[in-house]
């Protein structure tokens, strides 16, 4: 990771965020430079007019090349696939590209929304603060079951095969997050528990850790 390079890629993160995660994972298999600048969820720093000035919905990730400034995760994660095609994120088979299409759609659209920070605070608030975990695991189970019906005839060392690929960006935050966050109980997904382990020994998935980052809690 670069610091300090008005070149280089910008991106802001926040150390615990998913979608920050996966938008890391594919920039450190692509092997890009980029420079990482915080955004504190929990201090409110994605709703300050600086921020809001880059993403207007006052969400991360955001990524500045150049003169492109984009938010949104699967965004960005196309943008760097079309702009940067060294280490494909898709295969080419279009069958297992649309299996990548679905999986990652799974987790980006069924899983996590329901599972993020502002969701879960509401929850806490207006229900009760011992349902936020019960709703996280509850919605996040059901998508896990989705998804190891669907890799069960796809998936090799990876999720679609024996390289990485897009579903596997998607798949590796949501089930750390799964585990370390919410405390799921795996047995019942022994397809998933497998590829989270082989996640665990990549370089550009170690590195792309949340507790790898700069702004992550030095304990």
């Amino acid at each position: 990771m670069a610091t300090g390079n008005d070149n280089k890629l910008k991106l802001y993160s926040y150390w615990k965020s998913s979608c920050s995660d996966r938008v890391r994972i594919a920039l450190n298999l692509k092997g890009l430079q980029y420079e990482y600048k915080a955004v504190d969820l929990l201090k409110g720093e994605q709703l300050s007019p600086e921020f809001t000035k880059i993403n207007p919905i006052g969400y991360v990730p955001a990524l500045v090349d150049g003169d492109v400034v984009l938010s949104d995760s699967f965004a960005i994660l196309l943008y760097l696939e079309e702009k940067y095609p060294q280490h494909p994120l898709l295969p080419s088979d279009l069958k297992r590209k649309a299996i990548n299409y679905q999986a990652a759609n799974i987790v980006y659209s069924s899983i996590q929304p329901l599972q993020n920070i502002g969701v879960l605070k509401y929850i806490e608030e207006n229900v009760c603060a011992d349902e936020r975990v019960a709703w996280a695991k509850t919605h996040i189970g059901k998508g896990f079951a989705a998804l190891e019906k669907l890799l069960k005839d796809y998936a090799g060392k990876y999720a679609t095969g024996d390289e990485v690929f897009l579903a596997d960006l998607f798949l590796a935050p949501q089930l750390s997050a799964a585990i370390k966050r919410f405390g799921l109980d795996m047995t019942q997904f022994p397809l998933l528990l497998r590829l989270h382990e082989a996640y665990g020994e990549l370089p550009a998935f170690q590195n792309a850790a949340p507790e790898k980052q700069p702004d992550a809690p030095s304990s």
